[in-house]
């Protein structure tokens, strides 16, 4: 067959053609990593050794505390009430009715006494919670519902409870303070015990637009062992680790498919984690029992 320089300038541009579209993929492909969405952020390791579905009522499940002889103790969002989960049993065993309507977001309980953190930075102290003639006294802080408060820990060696703003600190976007609530005189102390700086190393795969969203914590505990401290957040999954200083340690992002919204955490007295995690729209509250393989 006869070819003609036609036909061979035709074919030509066509091999050059393949030739730049193969090239510009290659390009692509070795420069995909510098554009793409990196996620570096540890994956937390970690194994469930327990899962447990909450009636309706704890839909909205937020503070949790656990108060011993397998069971833990949880409020909702909306009303005053205490309810005692039995982890065997697998149901709520006691309501206990301490409150009217509310935002009640945190719970810590040690011996008879519970103690309930609202949005608005109320403190509630229930005095002999579970009894018929329990005393209930409420104290405002100076934070209000622009902080929005949810995390509430009972710091049993300093006498104290511990609280950390979701959004704004009072006078920064970019740190948030863990603030003392002392139950010797019952006031909040000024100056923070510690601070989380939202631009701090561990949170660098963790980057918003608005630097006070880097990490928004749900709630705290702290380890009975090792005195860490551990930082939840509900909002967008994640799990942060301090030392007994403050210090950042590790930051993970936990499975939304597990934990949709987790907005409590609490740790039995063999050092056991325990997160519970609300049910988005029509789901169902949890609870969830795992071992960090840190």
């Amino acid at each position: 067959m006869k070819t003609t320089n036609s036909t061979l300038n035709m074919v030509t541009i066509k091999l050059w053609t393949i030739a730049a579209i193969v090239l510009g993929m290659g390009f692509l492909f070795m420069n995909f990593r510098d554009w793409m969405p990196y996620d570096g952020a540890d994956k937390v390791a970690y194994e469930i050794s327990g899962r447990w579905e909450l009636p309706s009522e704890l839909r909205e499940v937020s503070g949790i505390s656990w108060i011993g002889e397998n069971k833990i103790a949880a409020v909702q969002d909306e009303d005053g009430i205490i309810f005692i989960y039995d982890l065997d049993k697998k149901k709520v065993v006691k309501e206990i009715e301490f409150g009217g309507a509310g935002d009640y977001e945190g719970l810590a309980i040690e011996g008879e006494d519970a103690y309930v953190l609202e949005s608005d930075g109320t403190i509630t102290i229930i005095e002999k919670y579970q009894d018929s003639d329990k005393k209930t006294t409420s104290y405002k802080t100076k934070f209000s519902e622009k902080n929005n408060m949810e995390s509430l820990e009972l710091d049993l060696e300093n006498h104290q409870l511990l609280i950390i703003p979701k959004d704004r600190d009072i006078d920064s976007d970019d740190r948030k303070g863990v603030y003392a609530f002392s139950l010797e005189d019952y006031k909040l102390v000024d100056n923070p015990v510690m601070q989380l700086d939202m631009d701090d190393e561990v949170l660098k795969h963790f980057r918003e637009k608005k630097v006070y969203k880097n990490f928004r914590p749900s709630d705290i505990a702290i380890h009975p062992q090792t005195k860490e401290m551990y930082m939840l957040e509900g909002a967008k999954p994640k799990l942060l680790i301090l030392d007994e200083n403050g210090t950042t340690k590790k930051g993970y992002r936990l499975d939304k498919n597990i934990f949709p919204q987790p907005e409590g955490i609490t740790f039995g007295k063999d050092g056991s984690l325990y997160i519970s995690s609300e049910g988005k729209k029509d789901g169902i509250g949890t609870i969830t029992k795992l071992k960090l393989q840190l």
